[in-house]
C-alpha cells in the first residue's frame, strides 16, 4: 500500500485537535492573567486621572492597550515572551535613568521638593503664631481612618470638624454633653484620655485651618481639650508675589532660584523645585567644599577598583591553577572551601569584619597582635587597607571559579607540545596559559572593575566611608568612593539632602564607567588574535 505524508499544516491541525484541553486551559489562564493586569491598570488610570497627571495617564493607557494587543492576537510568540522583560527593563532601568537625568538639572532637595504653591502654603502654616486674647475653642479629639481630627465647639456653640488636611466644616449631627460641648460624631471614633496621651506628639502637631486660605488662621491645642486661634506672621500677597512679615515689615520676594528672599539676603526656609540647567554640574567642580573631596574620592575610587580587580584576579588565578593539578587529592573539598566567602552576603560580611577589626575588642587585634590598639577603621591609610583586604576576601572566590572554568577549557594538546619543546612550568603559564586565559576572562575583568567602581556594600557596611575628612562641610570620608559619596549627598546628614547634585554626580559616574568599559572592550579585541 502506498504511504502518504501529512503536510505541516495538517500535522499542526491534527495536534491541535488531539489536545483541546491544553488550549482551553491556556485560554483560561490568559483571560485570568490579563483580567488581573487590566484591573490593576484601570485602578492606576483612575488614580492618575484624579491627580490630573495627563502625560503619565496617556502612557499608562498606551502600555495597557499594547499588552492586550500582544497577548490577545494570534501569532507573535516571541513578543509574548519578550514583552514582560522589556516592560520591566523600561520601568526599572530606563525610567530610573531618565528621571535621574531630569533631577540632575533641578534644585530638588531639602526645602526644594515640591511646587511653588505648596511652598507658599507651607511657609504660611509654619509661620503661625497664637493670637493674643484669642477665644478658646472646646475640642474633642476624634479619629477616622487612622487620621486625627478636631471636633470643635466655638464660643457661640457652633460645632465643626476638621484636620490638618481638611479645613473646619460645620456639622449638625454631633452628640453633646450637658455643657453643650460636642463629644461624639457619626462615623468618627472619640479618643479616650489614655489614647490622647499615647498619641500626644501627633495631636499637639495638629494644625487645623479655618478655611482653604491659610491667612484666615488655624486652631491648635496644647492639652487635647482646648484649642486657640493662631494666625500667620508671614502674609502672602498674590498680586506682588511677596511675603510680608507682619511684625517687622520685612518683604520677601521671589529670587528666581526657588526661594523667597528679603532685600538684605535673608531667605525663608521653604522653597520649591525649579530647573537650574547645568548648575549642579558646575557646583560639583567649582564649589571648593565639593571639588576637593570629589577629586580625592575619584582618585580613591579608581585605585580601589583597580587594586580590587588585580588582587582578586591574582589570588583567584593562583588558587585555581594550584587546585587544577591533576594529581591533587580532595580537589572538590578544597574548591568548596574556597568559594564559601562568595556565598556570604557582602553587606553582612562588612558588619562582621567591622567587629573583627574593632581596635578595642576586635578579634584581629586581641588574637594576632596581643591586644594592641591598632586603628584599622579609624586611621585613613589603615582604613583603606582594611577595605581592600575585606574586598579581596569577598572577591577572590568569583575569580577562582572563573579561572578554574577557563583553565579546564584550555586545549591540552598545546600544553603537551610546549612541554615536549622543553618549556618550564613558569614559561608554560606565562606564554600559553595566561594569554589564552585572558581571551575568555578579559570581559569579566572589565565587568568586575565596573562592579567595584560602584561597590557600595563593602564601603558602607565596613567603614561607612570614614574616617571623615575635616576640610569640608560635605559628609565625606577617606574610604568613600563615588557611589557612597552620592549616597551621602542624597541621603546623608551633612549640609542637607541635595538630590539634584547627587543625580548629577550619578551621571558623571555613569559616563566614567561607560567610557572605561568601551575603551577596555575595544582593547580586549586584540586578545582574540591569539586564537
Amino acid at each position: 500500500m502506498p504511504t502518504t505524508t501529512a503536510s505541516p499544516a495538517e500535522s499542526t491541525k491534527r495536534s491541535r485537535t488531539l489536545r483541546p484541553s491544553d488550549s482551553v486551559a491556556g485560554l483560561l489562564a490568559k483571560i485570568i492573567l490579563l483580567g488581573l493586569v487590566d484591573a490593576f491598570a484601570v485602578y492606576v488610570l483612575i488614580v492618575l486621572f484624579l491627580q490630573e497627571k495627563w502625560i503619565v495617564l496617556v502612557l499608562a493607557a498606551a502600555v495597557t492597550l499594547l499588552i492586550n494587543w500582544i497577548y490577545l492576537r494570534r501569532g507573535g510568540l516571541p513578543a509574548k515572551y519578550l514583552a514582560p522583560g522589556i516592560f520591566f527593563l523600561l520601568l526599572f532601568q530606563v525610567f530610573v535613568m531618565i528621571f535621574s537625568g531630569y533631577v540632575a538639572f533641578t534644585n530638588y532637595g531639602d526645602g526644594h521638593n515640591s511646587t511653588k504653591e505648596d511652598a507658599i502654603s507651607s511657609i504660611q502654616l509654619a509661620a503661625q503664631q497664637r493670637v493674643p486674647d484669642s477665644p478658646a475653642y472646646r475640642v474633642t479629639i476624634v479619629e477616622q481612618g487612622g487620621d486625627f481630627h478636631f471636633l470643635t465647639t466655638d464660643p457661640d456653640g457652633d460645632i465643626s470638624i476638621g484636620s490638618t488636611e481638611e479645613p473646619l466644616e460645620e456639622v449638625s449631627n454631633a452628640v453633646t454633653d450637658g455643657t453643650g460641648k460636642a463629644t461624639e460624631l457619626e462615623d468618627y471614633r472619640t479618643l479616650q484620655f489614655d489614647e490622647i496621651l499615647a498619641n500626644q506628639s501627633e495631636i499637639l502637631a495638629l494644625t487645623v485651618p479655618f478655611s482653604e486660605d491659610p491667612d484666615d488662621g488655624t486652631l491648635r491645642t496644647s492639652d487635647g481639650s482646648t484649642a486657640y486661634v493662631f494666625s500667620p506672621t508671614l502674609v502672602y500677597d498674590d498680586a506682588s508675589d511677596t511675603f510680608t512679615d507682619t511684625e517687622t515689615g520685612t518683604v520677601y520676594s521671589d529670587s528666581g532660584e526657588g526661594t523667597f528672599v528679603s532685600a538684605d539676603g535673608q531667605q525663608l526656609n521653604t522653597g520649591w523645585k525649579i530647573d537650574v540647567g547645568f548648575a549642579n554640574f558646575v557646583k560639583a567642580f567649582s564649589n571648593e567644599d565639593i571639588r576637593g573631596p570629589l577629586l580625592q574620592v575619584t582618585l580613591w575610587t579608581f585605585t580601589f577598583a583597580l587594586i580590587s580587580v588585580l588582587s582578586t584576579f591574582a589570588l583567584g588565578l593562583f588558587l585555581a591553577n594550584a587546585f587544577n593539578h591533576p594529581n591533587l587529592r580532595g580537589k572538590k573539598i578544597y574548591r568548596i572551601l574556597m568559594i564559601l566567602p562568595y556565598a556570604f552576603p557582602a553587606f553582612l560580611a562588612g558588619l562582621v569584619w567591622s567587629g573583627l577589626l574593632n581596635p578595642e575588642f576586635g578579634y584581629v587585634n586581641n588574637t594576632f597582635f596581643g591586644g594592641a590598639n591598632i586603628p584599622w577603621l579609624t586611621d585613613p591609610l589603615l582604613a583603606k587597607f582594611s577595605v581592600l583586604l575585606v574586598n579581596l576576601w569577598l572577591g577572590f572566590p568569583y575569580m577562582f571559579l572563573v579561572c578554574t572554568g577557563a583553565l579546564q577549557s584550555l586545549p591540552e594538546d598545546v600544553n603537551e607540545a610546549a612541554r615536549l619543546d622543553g618549556a618550564s612550568p613558569w614559561k608554560l603559564f606565562t606564554s600559553i596559559k595566561l594569554p589564552l586565559l585572558l581571551v575568555s576572562v578579559a570581559p569579566l575583568l572589565i565587568a568586575s572593575f565596573a562592579f567595584n567602581f560602584n561597590n557600595f556594600n563593602v564601603i558602607y557596611m565596613l567603614t561607612d566611608g570614614g574616617p571623615r575628612l575635616s576640610d569640608t562641610t560635605v559628609n565625606v570620608g577617606a574610604t568613600d568612593i563615588l557611589i557612597t559619596m552620592v549616597y551621602e549627598v542624597a541621603f546623608g546628614s551633612g549640609v542637607g539632602r541635595d538630590y539634584g547634585l547627587a543625580s548629577a554626580l550619578s551621571i558623571i559616574i555613569f559616563f566614567i564607567v561607560a567610557v572605561i568599559s568601551v575603551i577596555s572592550f575595544r582593547q580586549t579585541k586584540s586578545l582574540e588574535e591569539i586564537n
